[in-house]
C-alpha cells in the first residue's frame, strides 16, 4: 500500500523542484554532473523503462527481512536488512512497523526508496492508509538527469497533496555544490495542477542570486505567471540596467510578459510584449516607454505590431507597423551598428489573396523617417492606398501556352514634391517548351502606365502616360557526365541566354516614386527590365548569356562546387535614364562572377566579383570562408567591397581553448575609412552544472560616427534557469554558423 503513494511523490517532486516559477526550462544539452548519493563520481546505473503506476499497483510485492515478530492482531515488525520491492521500486530500512488496525506502516533507519526516476533516502518515515506518506530528513536524487536535494520532511496527503519543508536543489555534484535553490516551504496541489513556494531563493557560490517570498507554478510543462530572473547590463549611453520582467499567462492561447528596465542614466523604461494566438490569427505587440528620460528630457517611447489573419476563401490579412518616439531612439538603445541603422521605421497593413491562377493583394503602407540627414525629396513616399493583381493561365496538356496579366493601382503621397495616383497594367503571352536538358521560353508583353498628378512644377503635364511592349526569349541547356575515377561526382555545364527587346520610349516627362537601379547580380543579369518599380521601363536590345558549371555528388546529390559567370552584350546603347543617371555607351555589361565551394568537409567559401573590363576593376566583391568543425567552433574570414563606398574586412571566431573554456570575438575594419566599426570580445566557462559568459562591446553608429561601448553578461544554471541578458542570441547573429547547442563537454 505504501508504494502506490510513493510513486505519486515522485511526479510531484519533479514538478515541484524542477518548474519553480520565472525560471526558463532547462536546456537538454546541458553537460551532466555524474554521482549519486551513494556512488558519487562514478555514472549512474541505466534507467530501466518506468511502468504506469497501475501497472506497478498491480505487481506483487515481496518482503523480506533478517528476523520477523507478527502478533496475532495482523500487526508485524520486521527488522534487519528489511526489504520491500514491488515492480521496480523498492524500499529499505533497518526497521519496519505494521498496526494493521489503523492500517499504518512506519519505518526507521536508513530508509531508501529507490525507482527508475527517484532515489530517496530519510532517517525515518510513516505512511498510513487515510494520512498519507511521510519521510523525515529525506535526500533524494534524480539520477537520469543528474539532480538531488534535501528536505528536512516530505510529505504526501490522501489526496495526493503534498508539502516538502526545508528544501534544497542542485544539479550540481555533491563535491562542488557551485549552485543551490533553497525554499522554506513547497506546497503542491495535484487536483488544481498547482504549485507555491514560500521563501525561494537561489545561492551561487554560497552568494544569494536571486530571492522571492512568494512562488506559484505549474505541476507540469504548462506555462504560469510568475517573475522571471533579473537581466543586467551596461551601456556608455545609458549606464548601468536592471530588468525584472514578470509573466503573465492569461490565457493557453494569450500571454504578457511585462520587463520593465532601469536605466541608471535615464530612468524606469516600461516595456512589455503580449502575444495572441488563435485559429485564423497569430501576433505580438511589443511596448515600451520611459516617461520623462533624464538625458533626453523627453519621454521615450516605441511601439511595434505585427499580426497575421487568415480570412474565409483563402484571403489574409496582415500588419506591420512601428512608431518611435523620435529619432535619436535607436541611436540610444540599440545595442549595435545594424541596430542604429534604422533609417525609416515602416507601417504596412495589407489584404491578400493567392490560389494557382490569381494573386491580389491591397496594402496601405507608410513610413517614419528616422534618418533627419536624408533631404525631404529623397525620403520614401507612403503608398495610400496600393492595389495589385495579377493572373497566370495556361492552355494545352503541358500549359505550353500562358497568357496573363499584371495590374497596379498606387496613391503616392509625400509631404515635399510631386504627388499622385500611377495606373500601370502588362498583359503578357509566352510559350514554354522544356525537356529533359533543354528550356526555352518565348514571351511578348505591353505595358501601359498612366498618371494623375498634383503639386507638379509649373507647366508640366499632370497626366502623362506611356506605352510600349517587351519580346523576350529566354534558353538553356544542361550537360552532365560523370567525374572522378569511379564515376563517383558528376559535372554540369549549364549555359543560358536571355534576348530582351524594349523599344525606346522618352520617360522623363514621368515622375518617380518608387524606382530604383538595382545591384547589378546573376538574378539581375536575366531580368527583362532594369529598373525596379514602375515609373521607368528601360529599352533594350540586349542579350544576357551566362555559364553555369556544378560538381555534384553521385550518391547524395550533395553540391560540392558550383561557379557561375555571366554578362549582358547591349546591340544598342540604353538612352532611359533616372533623373541623375549617367548612361553609358559601353557595348557590354560588368562581369559578374561568382563561386561556392563546399566540398571540404569543414571548409566552405564564397567569392562574388562584378567586374568591369573596359576599367580594369572591380566594382563589387565579397569573399567569405569558413572554418565549422563544430557547431561551437568557428572560424570566419570575410571581405566586402563596393568602389567609393565600402571596403571591409571582418573576422569572427568562436573556439573552445580547453576543457571548459570557449573564446568568442569578431572585428570589423573599414579600410575605406580607417577606422575599426565593430568589435568584441569574451568568453564562456562551462561546468557541468553551470555556465558563463561575458561579452564585451565598441562600435561606432552607422548613421551618427558616434562610439558605444556594451557589455553582455549571462549565467546558466543547468536544470534551473539563466540569469541575465541574451549573450546566446547576441553571437549566433554576430558569428556567423556559431551554435551554442553543439556537444558539451
Amino acid at each position: 500500500m505504501l508504494l502506490p503513494r510513493l510513486d505519486r511523490l515522485v511526479v510531484l517532486a519533479l514538478g515541484a523542484l524542477l518548474l519553480p516559477p520565472g525560471l526558463r526550462a532547462a536546456d537538454p544539452q546541458a553537460p551532466l554532473c555524474f554521482g549519486t548519493l551513494e556512488d558519487n563520481g562514478r555514472l549512474p546505473p541505466s534507467v530501466v523503462p518506468v511502468r504506469s503506476a497501475a501497472d506497478a499497483a498491480q505487481a506483487p510485492i515481496e518482503i523480506s527481512s533478517d528476523d520477523a515478530s507478527l502478533g496475532v492482531n495482523g500487526d508485524a515488525v520486521l527488522s534487519g536488512n528489511v526489504q520491500v520491492r514491488q515492480g521496480d521500486r523498492q524500499v529499505r530500512a533497518d526497521r519496519v512497523q505494521y498496526e494493521a488496525r489503523e492500517g499504518k506502516l512506519a519505518v526507521d533507519g536508513n530508509v531508501e526508496y529507490r525507482d527508475p526516476l527517484l532515489i530517496v533516502h530519510g532517517h525515518s518515515g510513516r505512511y498510513s492508509t487515510t494520512g498519507g506518506a511521510q519521510f523525515e530528513g529525506a535526500q533524494f536524487e534524480l539520477p537520469s538527469r543528474p539532480a538531488r536535494g534535501t528536505a528536512r520532511s516530505m510529505s504526501v496527503d490522501a489526496q495526493g497533496n503534498a508539502t516538502l519543508e526545508a528544501v534544497t536543489f542542485t544539479t550540481c555534484p555533491l563535491t562542488d555544490p557551485a549552485w543551490r535553490l533553497r525554499a522554506d516551504r513547497i506546497d503542491l496541489d495535484t487536483a488544481k495542477r498547482n504549485g507555491s513556494g514560500r521563501g525561494t531563493s537561489v545561492e551561487f557560490k554560497g552568494v544569494p542570486i536571486f530571492y522571492s517570498p512568494w512562488i506559484s507554478f505549474p505541476l507540469g510543462t504548462a506555462r504560469k505567471s510568475g517573475f522571471l530572473f533579473p537581466g543586467a547590463g551596461y551601456s556608455t549611453r545609458s549606464g548601468a540596467q536592471l530588468s525584472v520582467p514578470y509573466y503573465w499567462n492569461i490565457a493557453p492561447n494569450y500571454d504578457l510578459t511585462f520587463e520593465p528596465v532601469v536605466f541608471a542614466r535615464r530612468g524606469a523604461d516600461l516595456a512589455g510584449d503580449f502575444r495572441w494566438l488563435t485559429r485564423s490569427s497569430r501576433g505580438k505587440l511589443d511596448l515600451s516607454y520611459l516617461p520623462d528620460d533624464s538625458l533626453f528630457r523627453e519621454d521615450r517611447s516605441f511601439a511595434h505590431l505585427v499580426n497575421r489573419s487568415a480570412l474565409p476563401a483563402g484571403w489574409r490579412f496582415s500588419v506591420d507597423a512601428a512608431n518611435v518616439s523620435d529619432t535619436q531612439y535607436f541611436e540610444d538603445f540599440g545595442q549595435g551598428p545594424e541596430g542604429t541603422s534604422v533609417a525609416f521605421v515602416g507601417r504596412m497593413a495589407e489584404l491578400t489573396y493567392r490560389d494557382a491562377h490569381w494573386r491580389v493583394r491591397g496594402a496601405f503602407q507608410d513610413y517614419q523617417t528616422i534618418d533627419t540627414d536624408l533631404a525631404e525629396a529623397d525620403r520614401p513616399y507612403s503608398m495610400l492606398p496600393q492595389v495589385y493583381a495579377s493572373g497566370d493561365f495556361g492552355v494545352g496538356r503541358s500549359l505550353q501556352l500562358r497568357y496573363g496579366f499584371d495590374a497596379e493601382v498606387v496613391n503616392f503621397d509625400r509631404n515635399v514634391g510631386v504627388t499622385g495616383w500611377r495606373y500601370d497594367a502588362a498583359p503578357h503571352v509566352g510559350l514554354d517548351w522544356q525537356g529533359a536538358g533543354y528550356f526555352a521560353r518565348a514571351g511578348f508583353s505591353w505595358r501601359a502606365t498612366a498618371y494623375s498628378l498634383a503639386d507638379t512644377a509649373g507647366g508640366a503635364d499632370d497626366s502623362p502616360h506611356r506605352s510600349l511592349p517587351t519580346a523576350t526569349l529566354d534558353a538553356g541547356l544542361i550537360f552532365e557526365g560523370p567525374l572522378g575515377s569511379r564515376g563517383q561526382r558528376r559535372l554540369t555545364l549549364e549555359p543560358r541566354t536571355l534576348y530582351v527587346y524594349t523599344p525606346y520610349r522618352n520617360q522623363d516627362s514621368l515622375p518617380v516614386f518608387d524606382t530604383a537601379i538595382p545591384d547589378l547580380n546573376l538574378v539581375q543579369l536575366f531580368r527583362a527590365n532594369r529598373y525596379v518599380g514602375g515609373d521607368r521601363v528601360g529599352d533594350a536590345n540586349q542579350a544576357s548569356f551566362g555559364v553555369t558549371s556544378r560538381i555534384l555528388d553521385e550518391g547524395s546529390g550533395r553540391q560540392l562546387l558550383a561557379a557561375t559567370i555571366g554578362q549582358t552584350v547591349y546591340f544598342d546603347s540604353p538612352r532611359v535614364a533616372l533623373p541623375g543617371e549617367s548612361i553609358s555607351n559601353r557595348d557590354s555589361s560588368d562581369l559578374i562572377a561568382q563561386v561556392a565551394l563546399t566540398a571540404l568537409r569543414d571548409w566552405t567559401a564564397d567569392l562574388g566579383v562584378q567586374w568591369n573590363p573596359e576599367a580594369s576593376e572591380r566594382e563589387r566583391m565579397q569573399v567569405q570562408l569558413q572554418y565549422r568543425p563544430a557547431a561551437t567552433s568557428v572560424m570566419n574570414l570575410g571581405y566586402r567591397y563596393q568602389r567609393d563606398r565600402i571596403d571591409q574586412a571582418e573576422a569572427s571566431f568562436a573556439w573552445p581553448v580547453a576543457d571548459r573554456w570557449s573564446l568568442f570575438g569578431r572585428y570589423v575594419y573599414s579600410l575605406h575609412d580607417d577606422e575599426t566599426l565593430d568589435q568584441f570580445a569574451g568568453f564562456e566557462y562551462r561546468s557541468c552544472c553551470w555556465r558563463f559568459r561575458a561579452v564585451g562591446r565598441r562600435f561606432v553608429s552607422s548613421r551618427t560616427g558616434e562610439r558605444d561601448t556594451g557589455i553582455y553578461l549571462q549565467l546558466e544554471l543547468s536544470g534551473l534557469a539563466s540569469v541575465g541578458s541574451s549573450a546566446v542570441a547576441f553571437l549566433e547573429d554576430a558569428i556567423r554558423g556559431y551554435s551554442p547547442t553543439g556537444p558539451s563537454l
